[in-house]
């Protein structure tokens, strides 16, 4: 892969800011000279959201731990700044960006096991079992490091970013109600999937046409966490909220390999400390974060409603997963199917604690 191969306004905007910041750190160098204070770098970080969304969050938080503890900076840019969400990848495997922030769902392209994600009423939409699973999964914090390795990313973190909710251009309640209606998925197959077992007619769409395609009802419906849904304004123009609890929706924050590799043992640290850092904030952020922006968006919008399926009305979705789950066996093969194994495992220990911790308090 090479820089040719993206869209040169793309490439044009990150090398301005590299020749900027390049001039920056030849008019500093004389004065760190004179200091004797060490010579920073200017790393490069994009992701796939808006200024204040759950990926900003973190790669603020991730910024400011790189920047109090060392003489580096961060550059981060936000949705669009460089393109789509696949823009951002091949910029970070070419090595123009040092760190991309991106959900499994474009990953899953790339890597066929990541889109473990939507398998449906696989994970928890509770706030605190999430966390507590991403945490200490081993699925998470052993496994899929590896898998992103074969394709030249260092994985730092996975974290949850809130439940996935379903808007529509009504209200829907079962699947015989999804019939006839396009709902955008990513380019993602396993979602697509999902959404031809809920009975709807999945439709990959780039995240900018979107809006537009849910006004002109190209797109019946779409899904995302609320916080998007909010910032997005995709309440406008799809209105009826639908809380399946079918998915939590779930991002990777990723470094380009060889860059990594060729950092000092000293920077490695930095990464990994900034990136502990970031995520334990975004686990004490993300749990409570849906309700607060479901409020601003009813009190934004008298059209809006709000739907949360009974366990009778998600049984019958809930019936429907396991064909999602041999989709992806099918796709991934055994290292998927051992992938899945663990996975459970790992969701059972977090449920069987909260059990066990349960068991004690009534004692």
């Amino acid at each position: 892969m090479t820089i040719r191969s993206f869209p040169g306004a793309i490439v044009a905007a990150v090398m301005m800011t590299s020749l900027a910041a390049c001039s920056d750190s030849d008019s500093n160098s004389a004065s760190q000279s004179a200091s004797a204070e060490p010579e920073g770098q200017t790393w490069r970080y994009a992701h796939e959201e808006y200024e204040g969304d759950v990926q900003d969050v973190f790669a603020y938080k991730f910024k400011e731990y790189i920047e109090d503890n060392s003489a580096n900076t961060l550059k981060i840019h936000r949705f669009g700044e460089l393109g789509e969400s696949d823009d951002i990848m091949e910029l970070t495997q070419a090595g123009v960006l040092q760190f991309v922030n991106q959900s499994p769902g474009f990953t899953g392209s790339l890597i066929p096991e990541a889109q473990i994600f939507f398998i449906p009423y696989l994970l928890p939409v509770d706030g605190e079992q999430i966390v507590t699973f991403f945490k200490d999964s081993k699925a998470i914090n052993e496994m899929f490091p590896d898998l992103y390795k074969e394709q030249g990313l260092e994985l730092l973190a996975m974290y949850p970013e809130g439940e996935v909710v379903v808007t529509a251009d009504e209200k829907v309640t079962s699947p015989e109600e999804f019939k006839g209606k396009n709902i955008r998925v990513m380019t993602n197959p396993l979602l697509s999937e999902t959404y031809s077992a809920f009975g709807a007619t999945p439709t990959p769409l780039p995240w900018g046409e979107v809006y537009g395609a849910l006004q002109t009802n190209i797109i019946q419906g779409q899904e995302n966490p609320i916080f998007w849904i909010q910032s997005g304004g995709l309440y406008e123009v799809s209105p009826n909220l639908i809380f399946t609890g079918h998915s939590q929706f779930v991002t990777a924050m990723m470094a380009n390999q060889d860059f990594y590799n060729g950092l000092s043992d000293d920077d490695k640290q930095l990464v990994q400390e900034a990136t502990a850092y970031a995520r334990k904030h975004i686990f004490e952020y993300v749990p409570g974060l849906g309700e607060e922006m479901l409020k601003k968006i009813t009190d934004d919008s008298d059209e809006v409603t709000v739907t949360r399926l009974s366990e009778e009305q998600r049984q019958a979705f809930r019936d429907r997963a396991p064909r999602v789950e041999a989709k992806f066996i099918e796709m991934t093969g055994e290292r998927g199917e051992k992938l899945l194994k663990q996975f459970k495992a790992d969701l059972a220990a977090v449920t069987n604690s909260e059990e066990s911790g349960e068991d004690e308090a009534a004692e």
